[in-house]
């Protein structure tokens, strides 16, 4: 049986280090395994960072020459490896 792909955006491998700020668990450096218009997929290892389903975060690259700018991104998956964030501003596609 075919799985059916759910994802509204099509997404890029993309390994990059983002901060991740919560409210109560407070603010964590991850990498990232992919982007894509709607969001991005945060990889967690050793980390006891462990927001809910729904969990508005601050989301932030790191590295760059000038500060990144910071968006509110939603928690929308969680898996054994990490989490999947949605973009607010895309909560409805």
């Amino acid at each position: 049986m075919k799985k059916t792909e759910r994802r509204g955006h099509i997404r890029t491998a993309l390994n990059a280090r983002v901060s991740v700020e919560h409210e109560t668990l407070g603010k964590s450096i991850f990498s990232t395994r992919d982007i894509s218009d709607g969001g991005i997929f945060v990889v967690v290892e050793d980390q006891q960072f462990t927001p809910d389903m729904g969990d508005l975060v601050t989301v932030q690259v790191q590295g760059l020459p000038i500060p990144a700018p910071e968006l509110r991104m939603v928690v929308v998956r969680k898996t054994v490896d990490g989490f999947g964030l949605q973009f607010a501003d895309h909560q409805d596609d």
